[in-house]
């Protein structure tokens, strides 16, 4: 069996966790440390869905705005634009400038090259800060996090699922906007926590991989009233 080859490596922001980018031939993955592997190119089914389940909604509308946060191996960004109109923008957030590079670099083609489309904007930056600076400003957004709300990568994670980043997502979302959240896991006091702040919740369990039952991801749907 051919052994996975290390590409690269990255220290995180905060706590400093490193990042490390592998390649298994047509397969890459980014693990952290000894806690594991924080995502797989063969497993993004969840990732296009949240991308969907946010940006339907506003499909056939101009001029929308969607934020993702979290670039990851870009197939959330790779959804969104499938999903977005002509004249729509999206702006990327991601806290980790390595992960922009690897996508450039090494893995730009695993998604189809979403960064070179020129309805894209890339931040590198919290993505709870970006949605605290632009109130009242997307149709949807779409947070791909760490692990979810019980992220391990960042301590800081707690303060982007608690109140005060719900808050601040809602706010950041025009009336009848959709926020969509990825998780590896269920959470109910986060669905609890969402309700609190005033979306409309659903959470749904998805496929990890569209073809295989057993693993599944937990996406929540929380749409802003109004609009």
């Amino acid at each position: 069996m051919t052994p996975y080859t290390l590409i690269d490596s990255t220290r995180a922001p905060g706590n400093g966790e490193t990042l490390r980018l592998y390649q298994h031939g047509d397969e890459w993955s980014i693990r952290v440390d000894k806690l594991g592997e924080l995502m797989n190119s063969r497993a993004h089914n969840s990732e296009d869905i949240l991308a969907e389940l946010a940006c339907i909604p506003s499909s056939e509308q101009e001029n929308t705005h969607f934020l993702v946060g979290g670039l990851g191996m870009g197939f959330t960004l790779a959804a969104a634009l499938s999903h977005a109109s002509p004249s729509a923008k999206i702006m990327v957030a991601e806290l980790v400038p390595a992960v922009v590079r690897w996508n450039r670099q090494y893995m730009g083609a695993l998604a189809g090259f979403p960064l070179d489309d020129k309805r894209v904007c890339v931040i590198e930056k919290d993505v709870g800060k970006v949605m605290h600076e632009h109130e009242n400003c997307f149709d949807a957004i779409m947070l791909d996090v760490d692990n979810g709300p019980d992220g391990f990568t960042r301590e800081d994670n707690d303060a982007l699922y608690g109140m005060r980043g719900l808050n601040n997502a809602y706010d950041a979302l025009k009336p009848g906007g959709v926020l969509t959240v990825w998780s590896a896991a269920p959470d109910r006091m986060f669905t609890q926590r969402m309700m609190k702040v005033g979306f409309d919740v659903e959470e749904r369990r998805v496929r990890a991989v569209a073809s295989q039952r057993n693993n599944r991801h937990t996406i929540w749907i929380a749409v802003r009233p109004g609009g």
